[in-house]
């Protein structure tokens, strides 16, 4: 049902004219990087500070108006959708850097600060962020979906780098979460709770995020594998002896030929593995000449070291790049993607199974992935609207999963749940599926909160 004209009266008495029902920003926030749509929700409120969250968030759950939370949009499971209409809070005006306190490593934003931005704030003062998940996403989203990225093998993900939140719940109320202390051993960890919750206990206002020291020295470099058990089973090998890797990520022969296309290298259409190294001269040199003696006991070669900013920044530019450059492959497409997370162990197999399966299905796409900690992601090819091949990748997808599970593994690595993956949270989770439906009755009986995601169902 549409947001009745008496709602909308009452949020504007709130956001003024920062609340629209303008075509055009309901057609943007209605908008999916990947395969998954919706119908545009039915007004969209741009609010200013916490108060006015608390507010319209209030004035929702009186009416029962779906909520759904918005930063960049860059979600790939669908999680921004506005499924059962609604509202949606866009939070990229809140992007305000409230405090930086070099002396206890934090810092203190709103939610529509975007990772870039906060490493432009702290460039003088010696720090970084370092969780990277390759878009520029604002940092409520990012602890929204649990995000993590390239960095993750070293620096953690989005889980380990915050310390405390200011949420707004469903019924208008601002909690507090965690402290600006390195550890607390002081009642439930709402913090965790939250993060990677997705928008559906609530809305985060606020976050105090871990900073971590930019490093001394750093080393780069890419190389090519004869195959991709190869490439996958010298990472393996790398994480189980200890080598402190910055970054590590896999690329497959079509994610090379997708950048060589889109950014004009000349890299080997073969599996590649991207590296980087952080800390001492002498400590990167030694781990540097470790990595390459296991490297070439796995066929590595044609070692590409970018020792400058400038050529690092490419190279890395190259990764993250991957995604649109793949589309390209294949014009007019879009992507049916997923990600899972397997021990180490197990990575190899997992990896040459999705392969295998994409090869016999017929389906063209490639795999890449923070292999470090075991996550990789596939992007499958589908023409829009073609439900043959839309269902045969989503069927592929599945298969990923679920041999995740068997293994341990887990269905998602980084990428959420959104309303991608709900059908799977049941195979992962079994009973614990009830007690996280208990959790959102209790925080958000009227279900207004980002519903029709993340859970599988709720009654």
């Amino acid at each position: 049902m549409p947001i009745s004209e008496a709602v909308l009266s009452e949020l504007r008495a709130i956001l003024g004219d920062r609340l629209s029902t303008g075509e055009s920003d309901r057609e943007l926030h209605g908008a999916s990087e990947t395969f998954h749509r919706a119908p545009p929700p039915d007004a969209v409120a741009f609010p200013l500070n916490t108060g006015e969250v608390s507010r319209v968030l209030k004035v929702c759950n009186d009416n029962g108006v779906p909520v759904i939370g918005w930063g960049t949009g860059t979600s790939l499971e669908g999680h921004a959708l506005a499924v059962h209409g609604g509202l949606v809070v866009d939070l990229m005006r809140m992007d305000r850097v409230l405090e930086v306190r070099a002396e206890d490593m934090l810092a203190v934003v709103q939610p529509g600060v975007t990772r870039e931005a906060l490493n432009t704030e702290l460039r003088a003062t010696g720090l970084m962020f370092p969780v990277d998940p390759g878009a520029n996403a604002s940092l409520g989203g990012m602890a929204s979906t649990r995000a993590s990225g390239t960095t993750a093998v070293r620096y953690g993900t989005m889980r380990q780098n915050i310390l405390a939140l200011e949420v707004v719940l469903a019924d208008g109320r601002v909690i507090r979460t965690g402290t600006r202390a390195a550890k607390s051993s002081a009642g439930y960890d709402l913090t965790a709770l939250m993060v990677g919750s997705e928008g559906t206990l609530g809305i985060i206002t606020e976050l105090t995020l871990r900073l971590h020291g930019q490093p001394e020295d750093v080393a780069a470099a890419v190389c090519a594998f004869p195959s991709l058990t190869e490439a996958v089973t010298c990472v393996a090998q790398t994480m189980q002896l200890g080598i402190p890797m910055a970054r590590i990520e896999f690329m497959d022969p079509m994610a090379m030929r997708a950048i060589n296309l889109q950014m004009g290298s000349d890299y080997r259409e073969e599996p590649h593995l991207m590296i980087e190294f952080n800390g001492s001269p002498d400590a990167v040199r030694a781990n540097a000449e470790a990595f390459g003696e296991i490297a070439a006991e796995h066929g590595g070669q044609n070692f590409q070291w970018a020792s400058t900013l400038e050529e690092r920044n490419r190279l890395w530019a190259a990764r993250h790049n991957s995604y649109w450059a793949t589309l390209k492959l294949r014009p007019g497409a879009t992507g049916v993607v997923t990600d899972i997370c397997v021990p180490m162990s197990e990575l190899p197999g997992a990896v040459a199974a999705a392969a295998a399966d994409m090869e016999e299905a017929g389906i063209p796409g490639n795999i890449v992935g923070h292999v470090g900690d075991g996550n990789f992601h596939t992007l499958m090819l589908v023409e829009p609207g073609n439900t043959e091949e839309i269902t045969t990748a989503k069927r592929l997808a599945r298969r990923m999963a679920e041999r995740a599970i068997a293994v341990g593994g887990t269905i998602s690595g980084e990428h959420g749940i959104g309303v991608g993956k709900r059908d799977l949270m049941l195979d992962q989770h079994g009973e614990a599926c009830a007690v996280m439906s208990a959790i959102k009755r209790a925080l958000d009986p009227n279900n207004i909160m980002n519903p029709g995601k993340l859970l599988p169902d709720f009654n």
